[in-house]
């Protein structure tokens, strides 16, 4: 793969062999394998600076787990960038995954990273069905939580709260809460002269049905600082587009302008489309898609090999199904059976023995006889 496409990251680990106790000389067993295509790594720099992991078990011949690593564009298109063949769910063969990963493929800082709770994984985030965009949805959300029970809120305690409420994490989840990425299903769109992905037109669309509701009372546009009133509602949100921040918490999470900053934008006839990141963009969408892949062509026609043998891992090999195969030793009686066929002591004849018989009398011939 590596000779085919040129900075491609392989890393092989492997164990010796050992017969009684010399070690085999040419031959190893294969213990875990790290991979990444070029052209996933390259494309990584256009996506969220988000990574979600994940495993699924080996159901072949050997057991075993395979670890990938997702992550997504400005249109909510999902591309795997790393993979990992590993001998199961351990804390040596997540690290054994995640260290290729940060060396290789995630290679700058601030990148968030979602995985399911599994002690293996020191990177694991706990998840939640309340997602508190604000402080304020927290609180109300987690008293709720603690009317159900304490037990509930014991559990969260223990938990970083960075890790679960999207309020605090920094805006390193992008809105994500879980591993369960979903894919776009429309393509692109183009709204006054800027092309942004499906996903960003929709949002700021919906946002622009809600700016007309919305009354700015105050403003300090050397600052960039605003207050804004709802008129349903009458609740109160301050705007701060210097620093990317509105009360609602949807500004930060998602990136995108939502209706109090359009409304910020339209009262002082500021350019909303600045406030769009450029992950939304196709000019950067398009980006993730220019690498291509090689073809591998026939295995006749790859450089020769010459390293060491890899062989598989015996001891992960699964049982094969049917009826086990016997183990014992076989003793005189065994041999004596084996050396000629056997004979029917009822008829005489080989090939059956007398409970095959067909001369042998039954219910039915004696039925028959009367």
């Amino acid at each position: 793969m590596t000779a085919k496409m040129p900075r491609s990251r392989v890393q092989i680990k492997t164990l010796p062999v050992y017969c009684e106790s010399e070690e085999v000389q040419g031959v190893r067993v294969l213990h875990r394998i790290f991979w990444s295509f070029y052209p996933c790594i390259v494309a990584f720099r256009h996506y969220k600076p988000l990574v979600q992991v994940d495993d699924t078990y080996l159901y072949g011949k050997y057991k075993g787990a395979l670890l990938v690593a997702v992550a997504q564009d400005g249109n909510q298109n999902i591309v795997p960038i790393a993979f990992a063949i590993v001998e199961g769910e351990t804390a040596d063969a997540w690290e054994f995954f995640l260290s290729n990963l940060r060396r290789y493929v995630v290679t700058i800082d601030g990148v968030g990273i979602i995985s399911d709770r599994h002690n293996s994984i020191d990177a694991a985030i706990a998840r939640s069905n309340r997602y508190s965009r604000t402080e304020q949805e927290y609180n109300k959300n987690y008293q709720r939580l603690r009317e159900r029970g304490e037990a509930y809120t014991q559990w969260c305690d223990e938990i970083s709260i960075q890790r679960w409420v999207l309020a605090f994490d920094g805006g390193h989840r992008w809105g994500h809460m879980t591993t369960n990425l979903k894919s776009a299903e429309a393509h692109e769109r183009v709204r006054n002269g800027f092309t942004y992905s499906e996903f960003a037109t929709k949002r700021v669309e919906e946002s622009f049905r809600h700016a007309g509701n919305i009354v700015v009372n105050r403003f300090d546009r050397r600052n960039e600082m605003f207050e804004v009133r709802e008129m349903q509602d009458g609740s109160i949100h301050t705007v701060n587009l210097a620093q990317r921040h509105c009360d609602c918490g949807h500004f930060q999470v998602e990136r995108l302008p939502c209706r109090h900053v359009l409304a910020c934008c339209a009262n002082q006839r500021l350019d909303w489309q600045i406030y769009v990141h450029d992950v939304y963009k196709m000019s950067e969408i398009c980006k993730v898609y220019r690498g291509e892949f090689v073809l591998m062509g026939d295995p006749s026609t790859w450089a020769p090999y010459e390293g060491a043998k890899v062989i598989a891992n015996w001891t992960l090999r699964r049982a094969t199904k049917g009826r086990p195969k016997s183990t014992r030793y076989l003793n005189e009686m065994d041999s004596r059976d084996m050396r000629r066929p056997r004979r029917c002591t009822i008829c005489g004849r080989e090939g059956h023995s007398q409970s095959r018989c067909p001369q042998r009398a039954g219910p039915s011939s004696a039925g028959d006889q009367s």
